[in-house]
């Protein structure tokens, strides 16, 4: 019975002796057929020494271990005289791997990933390696669509035990959807249905969009889309049946049916609280539901509910409280009541903030933005603001923030925010182009967290036909611990207007100032500062006659000091793709009576962002300046406002609107008054990308003389149009297509508008 045990299991282990191995002392132990594996490693595989008994089972197990290793496709083990012989057969090393026919991956992509597999020069060649990297091989296909895909290998063996692999793959074409079916919809038709999914059949942008290849990805979240809306929609026994995916035989067409049931739809009886009221009183509880008796049921709002609830009790320091709404259905009249379920927990308090992360930025940088405090209870509405100001920052690629319960306690925990640092110092030389000043040059180095320190340094040169600046700006935006900033500014502009709108002269200032931000609030700064300007005119023998007058009057040269007083408050959701919030800025320029000039200029702009949908956000901007001289004095005419063109009235010239002199070039004005209703949306089929924009727009305004007359060169101009966004890799792009709603005669109009690059 011993012996016919042994040898059915040592064939199972793919073993070629067949006889059992009668127990003896190991006198000696040597090991035949190896190349390249080290007798050590057989060696200690062995689970019996010189000088211990051999038998059946140790034998047994030898076998089992060595094969494992991977490195043989027969072992064998054989007495003679007491001495243990293994006879190994080492499995061949592969020489190469070559991949044919791929066009759709890089192949040295493809080698790293069958590296990962087992499957690479230099290792030993194992058969079910291969097989997996065919597999993974056909599945990155069959992602991309490509379900007609062959994959064949070879595998050709070579001198002294080495084999070459060789995968030679045909794509094939794309597996394309050619019809999509919706079975058990009544309350929505398939079309309205199917106007909600990524997934498509072919059209005229499918080339493009790619929504016409099936992907398990993609179904399962068109499945998701339409399982949200359905119980958005008050459909609360709403359930994906069966989704079939059928492909042709040939490998070139998809069928995809879908399966549902819509059931009944709901409406909310009534909504109940239960839990103590003592901490957040029911009645406060229901003005933060946002849904009520009578409404249609919408999973979406219920959820938001919960988690307002749930972060309202965080702002007081429950940070685990848990808020779920149980549902009671009467399934007859098709109603449901709900229950907010609200178990508060524990109130914490912060026992300590943790930063990780900051290689270079400072911790005070980051610790001076908190606004949630240690040994503070802990608020859920301050750790967030917390994380979004760290964020404004722009020193960080990633911040997150989390809260961790202290082991030992239940009234504590630790808040840790972890940052990833990203380059803050830009040294760039680049080129812009505007419709209205021609090619800009530009050469910039920016550093925008000096040292770790959060300080700012930039040195600008840009440069157009009509302006050139030269700047130099330091920034301490934490010039005291209060958080008042402090900064320089050292510049040179100069101005020429020839080939413009603009009645002609040449301008060239040269300043140097001092500016402060006092906060406010988290969102409202005060911002005054003092400069000095001296400025150099020269005039063609084209200007105008007041242009002339004026230099008779004070000179070619000026110098004034200069007062600045302003007030700004933004509370967006983003600076660059925003969807709510509003920005608002008042700013006043005052030359003080020891300059050469007395004049002031006031200007106001409010922007609000009103989200209309998911993807629609309304915009509205309004922007009013007010100038004049002080003490008997005019206002400079350099000073004057102008418009029209992008950033004021789209389809006039830029700064053309206005009075203007005998030569129908804009003179400027003391006041200005530009209104802009845009509505914003993503660009279709690219509605994840969060770099470029679309609107339709209408534009308002003009600038009035310093009669305070309206003039028929001064009335306000309207326009039209669409516009176009993109912060591209070379700088924020701005293209529009206006017309002109009520133009004059003597306008100067410019449908096609654009500018590339940071215009100064």
């Amino acid at each position: 019975m011993k012996l016919k045990k042994i040898a059915g299991l040592i064939p199972l282990l793919y073993a070629t002796s067949a006889a059992a191995i009668e127990p003896f002392v190991v006198k000696d132990i040597r090991v035949e057929g190896i190349q390249r594996t080290e007798a050590g490693t057989v060696f200690s595989y062995l689970p019996v020494k010189v000088g211990e008994t051999l038998d059946d089972e140790h034998a047994t197990a030898a076998i089992r271990a060595l094969f494992a290793t991977g490195f043989f496709k027969d072992v064998r083990l054989e007495v003679e005289q007491g001495v243990l012989i293994v006879l190994v057969h080492e499995r061949p090393a592969i020489a190469s791997v070559e991949i044919e026919g791929v066009k759709d991956f890089p192949k040295d992509q493809l080698r790293d990933n069958l590296k990962l597999i087992g499957l690479g020069e230099g290792r030993i060649f194992d058969k079910s390696a291969l097989d997996k990297s065919e597999q993974e091989l056909k599945r990155q296909y069959v992602a991309r669509g490509k379900y007609g895909v062959t994959v064949n290998t070879t595998v050709t063996e070579l001198e002294r035990n080495r084999v070459a692999i060789n995968f030679n793959v045909v794509e094939g074409e794309v597996s394309k959807i050619k019809q999509i079916n919706v079975i058990g919809n009544h309350a929505y038709s398939e079309s309205e249905l199917r106007d909600m999914m990524k997934l498509d059949t072919d059209n005229w942008m499918s080339w493009f969009s790619k929504s016409d290849q099936y992907s398990k990805q993609k179904l399962s979240a068109d499945l998701e889309t339409l399982r949200s809306f359905y119980l958005d929609a008050g459909y609360m026994e709403f359930s994906i049946d069966s989704t079939q995916v059928f492909i042709t035989p040939d490998k070139k067409d998809i069928y995809i049916t879908i399966n549902l049931t819509e059931g009944a739809k709901y409406t909310v009886s009534d909504i109940k609280f239960a839990g103590p009221e003592n901490i957040l009183p029911h009645e406060q509880m229901r003005k933060l539901v946002m849904i009520k008796p009578g409404d249609t049921f919408s999973r979406k709002e219920l959820t938001a509910s919960s988690t307002q609830i749930a972060e309202r009790l965080g702002d007081d320091g429950y940070a685990f409280a848990n808020v779920n709404a149980v549902p009671d259905l009467d399934k007859e009249k098709h109603q449901a009541a709900f229950t907010f379920m609200v178990d508060p927990g524990q109130r914490v308090y912060v026992r300590r903030i943790n930063i990780a992360g900051n290689t270079k930025t400072r911790d005070m940088v980051i610790r001076r933005e908190f606004r949630q405090m240690e040994g503070e209870w802990f608020s859920g509405g301050k750790a967030k603001k917390s994380k979004q100001r760290v964020d404004r920052l722009d020193y960080f690629s990633e911040v997150n923030i989390e809260t961790n319960a202290v082991t030992g306690t239940n009234d504590q925990l630790d808040v840790a925010l972890s940052v990833k640092e990203k380059n803050t110092g830009d040294f760039s030389v680049g080129a812009g182009v505007s419709s209205g000043e021609g090619l800009v040059l530009s050469t910039a180095i920016t550093e925008r967290n000096l040292f770790g320190s959060g300080n700012y340094l930039s040195t600008q040169i840009n440069t157009s036909k009509v302006n050139q600046v030269y700047s130099v700006s330091y920034t301490n935006p934490y010039y005291t611990e209060d958080g008042m900033s402090r900064g320089f500014d050292l510049y040179k502009r100069d101005t020429n207007t020839t080939n413009t709108a603009v009645s002609q002269y040449n301008s060239s200032t040269l300043g140097a100032g001092v500016r402060y931000g006092v906060p406010i609030g988290d969102e409202d700064t005060i911002h005054y500062g003092l400069s000095a300007e001296q400025t150099s005119l020269t005039l063609a023998p084209i200007s105008p006659q007041r242009f002339i007058d004026y230099v008779k009057l004070f000179g070619a040269n000026t110098t004034n000091l200069l007062g600045t007083v302003g007030w700004s408050s933004d509370n967006r959701d983003s600076a660059i793709y925003t969807t709510e919030g509003a920005t608002r800025r008042a700013f006043a320029e005052l030359s003080l009576p020891v300059s050469n000039q007395r004049y002031y200029k006031l200007t106001y702009q409010h922007q609000q962002f009103y989200p209309v949908s998911r993807e629609l956000t309304l915009m509205l901007n309004g922007e009013g300046g007010l100038a004049g001289g002080y003490g008997g004095m005019p206002l400079p005419f350099f000073k004057n406002f102008y418009a029209g063109g992008t950033g004021s009235v789209r389809g006039y010239e830029p700064s053309s609107l206005g009075p203007r002199d005998s030569l129908n070039n804009a003179l400027g004005g003391t006041k200005r008054i530009v209104g802009n209703a845009e509505m914003l949306f993503p660009v279709p089929f690219m509605p994840k990308e969060k770099s470029v924009r679309m609107s339709v727009f209408a534009d308002a305004g003009t600038v009035f003389g310093p009669d305070n007359a309206i003039a028929e060169a001064t009335g306000l101009r309207y326009s039209a149009g669409v516009a176009m966004t993109w912060i591209s890799p070379v700088g924020p792009l701005k293209v529009s297509m206006g017309k002109a709603l009520n133009s004059k005669p003597n306008d100067k109009l410019q449908k096609f508008q654009f500018q590339l690059g940071s215009i100064f």
